[in-house]
C-alpha cells in the first residue's frame, strides 16, 4: 500500500484533546519494556531527549522508572505541550527533572552531542522527510548513546488498516479513529526504515517488528574513536 503522508503537527484543539485523553497505556508500557531490555543499568542517571513527546506520557513513565534521570521533551505543538505541562504539574517530584521545549525538527534548541539516550514514539510517521528525525538523533546523541524509536508500521492494505482500527479503537471518538487510520496510511514499512538508517549513517541501529502495528528502531550509536 502506498504511503499517504499526513500533517506533521496536531494543532486543532479537539484533535489534541482526543489524543491526550486516549488510552495508549499498552503501547507506551511496551515502549518502556523495550527500553528496559536495552541497557537498564546505564540509564539510572541518564540525560535523555524525547522527540515528539506529545502529552508526555512516555516521559513520565521514563522518569518514574529511572528516578535520577532527566529528560528534555520536544514537541512542535503548543497545544500538546500544554497537555504535557498539566500532566507534569500533577507530579511535582518529576517536573523538576523534565524540560519542555516547543520547536520542530531540526531544532537549534537541542544541544549537540549532549544526550545519553534519545527516545521517540509516534513521531516518525508524521514527518514528510524522515531524515529530519535521523539527522536530529545523530546530532543530539553522545557517542555510544542508546536510541529507541517506536512508531506505527504501515499495513499492506486498506482493509488491514480498517481491521486494526476496529481492533484497537472500537469505541473511540470518530476523530481519534480517523487520526489512527490516517497515521497507519502515513507510517513506514520496516524495509523503508532500514533504508532511511543506511542513508543517515545509522546502520548500527536495528529495525524490528514489535507488535502487529508497531516497529522499533533500537540500539547503540558507535562510540567515539
Amino acid at each position: 500500500m502506498k504511503r499517504r503522508p499526513e500533517p506533521e503537527l496536531m494543532l486543532e484543539a479537539e484533535q489534541v484533546l482526543a489524543y491526550a485523553q486516549a488510552d495508549f497505556s499498552e503501547s507506551n508500557a511496551h515502549f518502556i519494556r523495550l527500553l528496559e531490555a536495552l541497557e537498564p543499568g546505564e540509564l539510572a542517571g541518564a540525560r535523555a531527549l524525547d522527540l515528539g513527546c506529545g502529552p508526555a506520557d512516555i516521559v513520565l513513565r521514563f522518569l518514574k522508572a529511572y528516578p535520577r534521570a532527566e529528560c528534555d521533551a520536544l514537541d512542535g505543538s503548543a497545544a500538546m505541550l500544554a497537555q504535557a505541562r498539566r500532566a507534569l504539574d500533577q507530579l511535582p517530584g518529576l517536573a523538576g527533572r523534565c524540560r519542555l521545549l516547543q520547536d520542530t525538527l531540526p531544532s537549534a534548541r537541542i544541544p549537540e552531542s549532549a544526550y545519553d539516550l534519545v527516545l521517540s514514539s509516534g513521531l516518525l510517521h508524521h514527518l514528510h522527510d524522515p531524515q529530519v528525525l535521523w539527522r536530529s538523533i545523530r546530532a543530539a546523541a553522545k557517542p555510544g548513546a542508546i536510541v529507541l524509536v517506536m512508531d506505527l508500521m504501515r499495513p499492506p492494505s486498506a482493509l488491514w488498516a480498517e481491521s486494526l482500527v476496529a481492533t484497537y479503537a472500537p469505541g473511540a471518538p470518530e476523530i481519534l479513529r480517523q487520526d489512527f487510520r490516517n497515521s497507519l496510511f502515513a507510517a513506514f514499512e520496516p524495509q523503508e526504515v532500514v533504508a532511511q538508517l543506511a542513508a543517515a549513517g545509522l546502520e548500527a541501529l536495528e529495525v524490528g517488528v514489535v507488535s502487529d502495528r508497531h516497529l522499533a528502531v533500537q540500539g547503540r550509536l558507535a562510540a567515539a574513536r
